[in-house]
């Protein structure tokens, strides 16, 4: 529940920001009687990704247990390189975020109405998607039921009661820090993921190793404890770990967050890509 909170924060703060930057450069530039278009996107995007998050979750219940295995492993390894591509997208390119938005908002306000729409459409939806991707992934791997639904909806309560008050101007934070420690910690439940999908895939006899543990510490943390819960609605954890999925978490986890951090780092020292990161984004629609 913990994870799908941070999932549903995080992804939803962005999807929030997307529509501030849109919403306060229509106001900026005079057409505010188009913000209604930016909002017909947006209620688009959202059923879209809520009917995508209903045929993954309801999708595959009529198949055999192995097929539903091999098709929840390979989404989950999927849902993976998606986050992990937004990461490092969102570390890369979040400062010219609010002029690549500008600019299509020129273009399609010049357009036609259902071109300020698609706009819309498109920039909230891809968050959407992801963000629906991800989270059945997240809870197929914690094992529960709506607890992961719970936790996303209060993390993307407060994302957009986040992004009211940043366009009231109410609420000023330091977006680059929340998107930086975020990011990791998204890698880290990206990793746990990860190895679920893996089991997935081991259980429905497509990778081999279902009964060579790495490590069974089940004693010490069982899984119905409290910190066993804990843990795997944090991290994925899971007591008994093959060596397959431990080998895949290792092998994700380390090189994706030292490139992770070392991106990070390379951008603080260019001056045009400042650690204000998507802060300045936001800023700039003002």
């Amino acid at each position: 529940m913990t994870g799908n909170f941070l999932i549903g924060l995080r992804e939803g703060l962005e999807a929030a920001l997307v529509v501030v930057l849109l919403l306060a450069y229509l106001n900026k530039t005079g057409p505010s009687h188009l913000a209604k278009r930016i909002w017909i996107g947006v209620a688009a995007a959202v059923v879209v990704s809520l009917g995508f998050g209903a045929l993954l979750t309801f999708g595959p219940s009529g198949l055999t247990f192995e097929a539903q295995e091999i098709i929840g492993g390979t989404l989950s390894i999927i849902a993976v390189g998606f986050v992990t591509w937004m990461v490092f997208w969102m570390a890369r390119a979040a400062r010219g975020l609010g002029a690549d938005l500008r600019s299509k908002v020129d273009d399609a306000a010049a357009a036609s109405t259902g071109a300020l729409v698609a706009v819309a459409a498109l920039a909230v939806g891809r968050e959407g998607l992801e963000t629906a991707l991800f989270l059945w992934a997240a809870a197929r791997a914690t094992g529960e039921t709506w607890e992961p639904l719970v936790g996303a909806a209060i993390g993307l309560a407060v994302a957009i009661l986040m992004g009211f008050l940043i366009h009231k101007g109410v609420l000023a934070i330091k977006l680059a820090p929340f998107f930086k420690w975020t990011g990791a910690l998204l890698i880290i439940i990206a990793g746990g993921v990860l190895a679920y999908g893996i089991h997935d895939l081991q259980e429905a006899g497509v990778l081999p190793g279902l009964h060579n543990l790495a490590f069974d510490v089940s004693t010490i943390i069982p899984p119905a404890s409290w910190y066993g819960v804990l843990l795997k609605g944090i991290f994925n954890f899971s007591p008994q770990t093959t060596w397959l999925e431990a080998i895949a978490w290792v092998a994700y986890v380390i090189p994706v967050m030292a490139l992770y951090f070392a991106r990070l780092r390379g951008g603080n020292s260019q001056p045009s890509a400042s650690a204000s990161g998507t802060h300045s984004a936001v800023v700039s629609a003002h």
